[in-house]
């Protein structure tokens, strides 16, 4: 029975997300709108990581098997999508390798700015 409630918490963060994203005229996906509301019911107390965790790490878990029909409709149009996948891959690549290298080094610097304050 808890692992229903922890999902029916998560399923009323989506549903508000969807509401914001239908309200607001912003170009934001319903999902970002989400996680940005279950940051702030987790940063401000309206709820408890313990009152997420267990249904959330479950859905973390099964993540890569809700991709699948994803992967399968993505096989039904590979006649389209191969004339794109040259130019796809010259833009994704690079953006891929900038990102990692300016995460790698944002990350290294939070690192030695923490050591720096636990050494003072």
């Amino acid at each position: 029975m808890k692992y229903i409630f922890q999902f029916a918490r998560i399923l009323l963060i989506c549903f508000l997300g969807e509401v914001l994203a239908y309200f607001l005229p912003f170009p934001v996906p319903a999902s970002v709108y989400g996680l940005v509301l279950m940051l702030l019911a987790l940063r401000f107390g309206i709820y408890k990581l313990a009152d997420v965790k267990e249904a959330g790490s479950f859905l973390i878990a099964i993540m890569p098997l809700l991709f699948v029909p994803a992967a399968a409709g993505v096989m039904e149009l590979w006649d389209e999508l191969a004339a794109l996948l040259i130019p796809c891959l010259i833009a994704v690549v690079p953006i891929t390798l900038l990102v990692m290298a300016v995460s790698g080094r944002v990350t290294q610097a939070i690192q030695h700015r923490i050591a720096g304050r636990q050494g003072k």
